[in-house]
């Protein structure tokens, strides 16, 4: 009786001792899992929003579990801050500049921490640093973007819908597409806009090679732009252009001057001018002159005929006409 009192005994102690070992064992992977044990450093990141992030959630270094989240405290009405617990091994590769941000296990499970390598180049990450952080997508803030475009998408199709009808209703519309000679038409305008292109392009290399031409010198606009004698030379005929432009302009103002001056001695002066034009005996005596120099001129053609019909005369004034006659000019 003893002995089976003993031997009950030694199998519930090693009942014990097997399901103690047992229990470490699971407590040992659990904790392995979460990094309760072993080495560990803490990093830090900030949010505006942890977006329904719990304490002990996985975090994450390229799609790989690296840690947990230990705390989440409320900084200000506008800013969380997240403690994470990352594996010591980390911290030769994790760098101050690593970019954190918040995402979904799956595309509803839990979330985590998503911690992606900066390209640029930066110190390792010592305890307690402050990551940079990106903002990722809200998960209900997508839902409800999508539901708004689902709400546009049916107005879309009622109104497609809508539309459908009304060309289905549409006899004139109808006729206008089963129109054989609209058909014709259209092609027609087709082929004219062809045209019309091929047109357009031939002038357009035309054009190419005029502008080339003139940019190798050919032509008169070329040689104009290439040609530096000519260039020259053109530049000293505009000069020419403008000195010859001064010259006018100074001949004109001595012309001006001189036509005042006259105008000056005409109304104002004491000279010969003035006296003719301006003084009413002077011009009296000029056309008593005048009809003097006339009667004086009537007498001496009187005294020529005279002379022509006089025996002395007649001979001389024959011979004269004579002459005219021959040479043509009586």
């Amino acid at each position: 009786m003893i002995k089976k009192s003993v031997a009950n005994n030694i199998k519930l102690g090693a009942f014990v001792i097997a399901s103690l070992i047992f229990l470490i064992m699971i407590f040992y992977m659990i904790g392995k899992n979460k990094h309760l044990f072993g080495a560990n450093f803490t990093v830090k990141a900030r949010f505006e929003n942890v977006q329904g992030l719990k304490i002990g959630n996985n975090v994450r270094f390229g799609g790989i579990d690296i840690g947990t989240v230990k705390k989440i405290e409320i900084i200000n009405d506008t800013l969380m801050e997240v403690v994470m617990t990352v594996d010591h091994k980390l911290k030769k590769i994790l760098r101050k500049n690593a970019i954190a941000s918040i995402g979904t296990d799956g595309l509803v499970g839990n979330k985590v921490i998503n911690i992606e390598a900066n390209r640029l180049p930066d110190h390792a990450a010592e305890e307690n640093d402050i990551l940079l952080t990106q903002k990722s997508v809200n998960t209900d803030e997508m839902m409800r973007t999508l539901d708004r475009t689902n709400n546009d998408v049916n107005i879309v199709a009622e109104n497609l819908k809508i539309i459908t009808q009304k060309i289905n209703k549409s006899q004139g519309l109808w006729d206008l597409i089963t129109n054989r000679k609209i058909a014709i038409h259209f092609n027609k305008t087709a082929e004219n806009i062809e045209k019309a292109s091929m047109e357009a392009n031939k002038i357009g290399v035309n054009t190419n090679q005029i502008i080339r031409k003139i940019s190798n010198g050919r032509g008169i606009l070329g040689k104009m732009i290439s040609d530096t004698l000519l260039y020259s030379n053109f530049n000293q005929t505009i000069v020419n252009f403008k000195k010859a432009g001064i010259r006018t302009d100074s001949f004109l103002l001595k012309a001006e001057n001189m036509i005042n001056n006259i105008e000056s001695e005409i109304n104002y002066g004491k000279g010969p001018i003035h006296a003719l034009l301006v003084d009413s005996s002077n011009t009296l005596l000029f056309k008593k002159s005048m009809l003097n120099i006339e009667k004086g001129t009537e007498g001496f053609n009187e005294i020529i005929d005279a002379m022509k019909h006089h025996f002395l005369f007649r001979r001389y004034f024959k011979r004269i006409e004579n002459e005219k006659i021959k040479s043509g000019n009586p």
